[in-house]
């Protein structure tokens, strides 16, 4: 009977001891401390990654606009010594700094004020090119970002045609254009037609660079065909007799955004 009741006391403390050290794990250090400010509570993780993500964001806006200011430099530099013309500088680095501002979307956090730090690097690219050139072209890189940013590719191709197809055409017009267009003596054949190529290719490459990345899954061959209808009405409004009362800047992306919205949608 004895071996009963020493087992029974044995169970009884065992009991107390796990009651004991589970009531002590459940009891708050502090009565006024709340539980959610626990470092080991679930929902103070995110804190932590809203900050790691807020330092991210942060540290991707400067080096972008830092390179994004080098790039202009560079070509400065380039155009004061005479290896290149100035136009051809600055149209240069209209199509480099849209296209690798592009890029550099993936080296930003994956937090929704992710966007808003990236869209630092157009408003200060905004207030140097107030003194300086198009306003319009800084705007619409602002107005990808903040609406579209990365998930849709409405952005990505509407700067696609900005940056490389309506840039690499005015290269190509000025070098090559000598035979123009019958509805516009401006604007010339050989322009329109690197216009579509150059457009077609770099949303291409650049949806496919995103959608790699796992930014959005995209049925290509279906792809293919709209993105080739979008550069072709944005090679038609590119040559329209217009430039005077609409800028480049503004009519390109806006068509190809109108098109792309209604071939892939929000």
């Amino acid at each position: 009977m004895s071996w009963v009741v020493s087992t029974q006391t044995a169970i009884s403390f065992s009991i107390y001891r796990y009651t004991s050290r589970f009531s002590t794990l459940r009891r708050l250090p502090n009565p006024n401390l709340s539980l959610n400010a626990l470092p080991w509570h679930p929902r103070s993780r995110p804190l932590t990654f809203r900050t790691a993500a807020l330092l991210q964001d942060a540290g991707a806006a400067a080096v972008v606009t830092a390179g994004a200011y080098g790039l202009g430099l560079t070509f400065d530099n380039l155009t004061q010594r005479k290896v290149i013309e100035q136009s051809l500088s600055r149209k240069l680095v209209h199509i480099l700094s849209g296209l690798l501002f592009m890029v550099s979307w993936s080296i930003f956090s994956t937090s929704t004020e992710a966007r808003y730090f990236a869209s630092l690097v157009p408003v200060v690219n905004c207030l140097r090119e107030l003194l300086r050139g198009p306003l319009y072209y800084v705007l619409i890189l602002l107005v990808c970002t903040m609406v579209f940013w990365r998930e849709s590719p409405i952005g990505v191709i509407s700067l696609s045609m900005m940056c490389g197809g309506d840039g690499i055409a005015d290269i190509i017009g000025r070098r090559f254009g000598s035979l123009k267009l019958p509805y516009n003596q401006q604007k010339s054949w050989a322009g329109s037609i690197s216009m579509f190529v150059f457009g077609f290719l770099i949303s291409i490459g650049m949806l496919h660079y995103f959608s790699a990345l796992g930014y959005f899954q995209l049925d290509w061959i279906w792809t293919m065909e709209k993105v080739a209808l979008i550069s072709l009405v944005a090679t038609v409004v590119e040559s329209l007799p217009a430039t005077k009362v609409v800028d480049d800047n503004i009519s390109v992306p806006l068509a190809s955004m109108v098109m792309a919205f209604l071939s892939f949608g929000f």
